[in-house]
């Protein structure tokens, strides 16, 4: 059977920027899954998407004009109903088979098969294939349905009458299979070979020659680069060669890959110039010319290859080549210059004012209706950042005045019209305030996704805000029932339980938490919310144990990435000290390899559900009771490896511990094969509870070995 490809385009105004590569995608693979489905194409058949800011386009190679037959089994119904007492068809059965377009098929052509219950009458045989020209309008129809608009809009067509909902207007609709036309319609529209080029280079309309040619004409004709991906790929290159001319560099940072993404999608025949602004305006602080550039105009600042430092140069992405872009450039920078003084403006004008004398301002900013001001919430922040920084060995003073600065910025012109620059202006101006170098660097980390720096006594004020903030952010706002729920998270609990691990692993690696009197996370939650109990603010008394638990919960989902399930859960059985997971987790894993391991999870299981029967305390042994051989030797090597375990235990050796724990297989399993526990002497049995409770204790040092049962 002969193929062709096949081309569907379709044209429209122009798409939202950061949706056009999803419905680029979400055009093709619909249209392909479609007719992959009425094998009209192959699994794995090669397709190429297309999508620039006015068109969503795909090309299929090998497309069948008709699928090949495709044999079919139809259930119709039960015999008792389909044929009466002679065998012949019942009207039932005659009905169903004109239904399903099988009149043609007597009784002598079905068959009878058993479902188990009864015996039912199925139809069987070839049936012709899909014809392309037939079901194209259905697959059409279903690509523009199911496409993730991000917001419909409903506009009039030509008649004045018909109202139609699609992303933007659409004004042209192409099906080619090979060079001929495949009759469709969407949203108002008739199919035809027709496309159309650049708004202002090459021309406005021409035919394709056939469906291969798209991208070839388009690219000579219309002057569009059809390609997404391309078009990315052409002004990457282009950028990176324009820097390197002038040796500078665009970055390499997230930001620039957002902005890449769009400006692709913005145009549609990219060419790369080079525009400047005074340089005067680099002393104010780089981020936020940074950010307006890049937010703002879409331009690509140009930063010093070896200090990163921002030039006054940047790169702007046009949709227009011309041979003199002078009017071009010059637009541009006559643009972006007011931006930049504004910034100046802005700077300069809250410079007159120091950062502390900001902070009584905040006292009329709603941090929330039930949790107070923002001032309020800056005294609570203050004593978390005290009490964890005296746990860390750090200077708690400093700790204190970063967080009593650290939402000051949140009054200032600059945040009010950058507002993603909060915590970084706000470090700018504590050091031009002459604040210490850590005060000024933790108000600029605050704001860190993770903490990912290595721990210092430079930046354990950081680590102390940092904390501090997210702590209060989740006893707060967990506290007053505003859960995360499904994928709704607007206070970004998750990602603070994330940063808080973060840190608390950042601490961990640079063994900051060798004090005895160390930074525990229960005793911190705890301690936030007897912060909010004294300013009357009324939240759930369950908060501390359940922000814990969902801190816990985060974490296991971040282990289980590179570890056993059964070992993390072993691990968070216990709640340990946050900083000691990952390495129980490494000792559990190791431990669980040992020959010893399963014999004594499963004993330790089996302790468990022994124990959990006891009515009050268990007590302690009295060895003068152990009469039974295999529990006197249980007994004595529970006393010779207790206080070793314990022992590495408290100087956080987990793997030695659990090493001394395996010495204990031989006598546990020799116990339990010749001791009767529960023994019908009330003494004896409570005798025998108590050895196993303090087997029990000694095995579950590290974690819960129970959870290694499987």
């Amino acid at each position: 059977m002969t193929t062709k490809p096949l081309l569907i385009e379709l044209f429209t105004e122009e798409l939202p920027p950061k949706a056009l590569r999803r419905l680029g995608e979400a055009f093709a693979q619909s249209i392909v899954g479609d007719l992959t489905k009425v094998n009209l194409i192959t699994a794995g058949t090669a397709f190429q998407s297309f999508a620039t800011p006015r068109r969503l386009a795909v090309c299929v190679e090998n497309v069948l004009a008709q699928a090949p037959e495709q044999d079919f089994a139809e259930k119709l119904m039960p015999v008792k109903v389909g044929l009466d007492a002679n065998g012949a068809a019942t009207p039932a059965l005659l009905k169903k088979l004109a239904s399903k377009g099988l009149e043609h098929l007597s009784v002598a052509d079905l068959q009878i098969e058993s479902d188990g219950k009864q015996d039912y009458l199925v139809a069987k045989g070839k049936a012709a294939g899909v014809q392309l020209v037939q079901h194209l309008q259905s697959v059409v129809d279903k690509a523009i349905e199911n496409l993730p608009i991000p917001k419909v809009m409903r506009y009039q067509l030509a008649d004045g009458k018909t109202t139609v909902k699609f992303v933007r207007p659409a004004h042209g609709l192409v099906a080619l299979y090979g060079s001929d036309v495949i009759p469709v319609t969407a949203l108002g529209l008739d199919s035809s070979k027709t496309t159309h080029g650049h708004r202002f280079m090459g021309k406005v309309s021409f035919d394709l020659d056939n469906a291969s040619s798209y991208a070839t004409q388009l690219a000579q004709e219309g002057m569009v680069i059809a390609s997404y991906d391309e078009r990315l790929q052409m002004i990457r290159q282009a950028l990176t060669q324009k820097a390197e001319e002038l040796n500078l560099s665009i970055g390499n940072e997230p930001a620039v890959e957002d902005l890449l993404e769009e400006v692709t999608s913005l145009v549609e025949h990219p060419t790369i110039y080079v525009g400047q602004f005074e340089e005067k305006f680099l002393a104010v602080p780089q981020e936020c010319l940074i950010l307006t550039m890049r937010l703002n105009q879409k331009y690509f600042p140009l930063f010093d290859k070896n200090t990163g430092k921002l030039s006054h140069r940047f790169l702007i992405v046009s949709n227009m080549q011309v041979q003199d872009p002078h009017n071009i450039i010059e637009g541009n920078e006559r643009v972006v210059r007011p931006r930049l003084a504004d910034a100046e403006f802005f700077f300069n004008t809250d410079r007159k004012q120091t950062l502390a004398s900001r902070v009584d301002q905040l006292g009329t900013i709603v941090y929330h209706n039930k949790l107070g001001t923002q001032l309020a919430r800056v005294e609570r922040v203050r004593a978390l950042a005290r009490y964890i920084a005296e746990k860390l060995g750090a200077n708690s003073e400093q700790a204190d005045r970063a967080a009593f600065l650290a939402k000051a910025d949140l009054t200032s012109n600059m945040v009010g019209e950058f507002p993603e620059l909060q915590g970084i202006i706000g470090a700018y101006y504590a050091k031009g305030d002459g604040e210490h170098p850590s005060v000024a660097q933790a108000i600029a980390d605050q704001y860190l996704v993770r903490f990912d720096k290595p721990v210092s006594e430079d930046n354990l004020t950081s680590v102390a805000l940092f904390i501090a903030e997210r702590i209060e952010t989740l006893v707060g706002i967990w506290g007053i029932g505003l859960l995360p729920t499904g994928e709704r998270d607007p206070y970004a609990l998750r990602r603070a339980a994330l940063g808080i691990i973060s840190a608390f692993d950042a601490l961990q690696q640079a063994q900051v938490f060798n004090r005895a009197d160390k930074l525990k996370l229960i005793d911190l939650l705890k301690f936030a919310q007897s912060l909010f109990s004294k300013e009357n603010i009324e939240i759930n008394q369950a908060t501390a144990t359940e922000v814990q638990d969902f801190i816990f919960e985060r974490l296991r989902h971040q282990l289980q990435t590179n570890n056993d399930r059964f070992v993390v859960d072993a691990v968070l059985a216990l709640n340990p000290d946050l900083d000691e997971v990952a390495a129980r987790v490494n000792a559990v894993s190791h431990f669980s390899t040992l020959p010893e391991a399963s014999s004594l999870a499963a004993a330790n299981k089996r302790i468990g559900n022994l124990l959990k029967k006891v009515e009050g305390d268990v007590g302690t042994v009295d060895n003068t009771k152990l009469t039974d051989a295999a529990e006197i030797t249980l007994a004595k090597v529970i006393d010779e490896v207790a206080p070793v375990a314990q022992t590495h235990f408290a100087q956080a050796e987990f793997t030695q511990a659990l090493q001394s724990v395996a010495k204990t297989r031989d006598a546990v399993d020799t116990f339990f094969n010749d001791v009767m526990v529960m023994a019908e002497d009330p003494a004896v049995r409570q005798n025998r509870l108590a050895l196993l409770n303090k087997l029990h204790a000694t095995m579950n040092l590290v974690a819960d070995l129970s959870k290694l049962a499987q």
